[in-house]
């Protein structure tokens, strides 16, 4: 295998590497299940603030519905008193005004609680609604987080077998031109080496001048000049 073949082989190798961790990083499925967990947030949030909204019309409407039982428990124990009551008048106009007033009183705290509980059973069939909503969301969640898991672990273990791939490459690549070649991947990212394709570099895609062109056309055999712009080792 000559210096060129054993440097393209490893420049492919990187390459392929390259590609395989760039789409574990950027999955559809990945980038879906980002979309929808910022819309679950702001639906979470829309759950919480209806919770919280009709928690003290909940407070309320116990409050009032425990006074309209003690008025309503008031009125019926005036009422047995009047029935039975044997007393002088003063005392039977006095049990009948409180009974008027425990009335009126206990009728004022009957609407208020069914208005109350009107709003409530109102806030509460609308945090029943967000939560039936987001139901599907919260399924289809989990359905991409473990599709995210399982293709990862699939990239993963692609991605260990091709670094196992490209060390065994590595080692057809002279010492020398090997160091060369890691100072270019350090210096550029990715690859340490690229091709000239029509005119440019095929690494960072900028073109060459003429006289770089001629150079490198110009190479002997088993050297290699970096490209100018990017410091890549240019094969021919």
């Amino acid at each position: 295998m000559t210096d060129v073949d054993a440097l393209r082989a490893l420049m492919e190798s990187d390459r392929w590497i390259d590609r395989v961790v760039a789409q574990r990083e950027h999955l559809p499925e990945a980038e879906e299940l980002a979309t929808l967990e910022d819309q679950l947030r702001v639906e979470v949030a829309a759950i919480r603030d209806a919770e919280a909204a009709v928690a003290p019309l909940r407070a309320g409407y116990e409050e009032v519905a425990a006074r309209a039982d003690r008025l309503q428990q008031r009125r019926r124990e005036l009422e047995a008193a009047l029935a039975s009551s044997t007393g002088g008048a003063r005392d039977l106009s006095a049990m009948q005004r409180e009974l008027e007033s425990v009335s009126a009183q206990g009728d004022v705290a009957d609407d208020e609680a069914l208005e109350l509980l009107e709003s409530v059973e109102a806030h509460d069939a609308a945090v029943d609604r967000l939560r039936r909503a987001i139901k599907p969301r919260l399924a289809r969640r989990e359905e991409l987080r473990s599709t995210v898991d399982q293709l990862r672990a699939s990239l993963d273990e692609e991605v260990v077998s091709l670094r196992a791939a490209r060390e065994e490459r590595s080692r057809d690549v002279p010492e020398a031109l090997l160091a060369r070649y890691r100072r270019a991947m350090t210096r550029a990212g990715g690859a340490g080496a690229s091709q000239i394709v029509a005119g440019r570099c095929d690494g960072c895609r900028i073109a060459l001048a003429p006289l770089d062109l001629d150079r490198a056309k110009g190479q002997a055999e088993g050297t290699f000049m970096d490209c100018p712009s990017c410091g890549r080792l240019l094969l021919p």
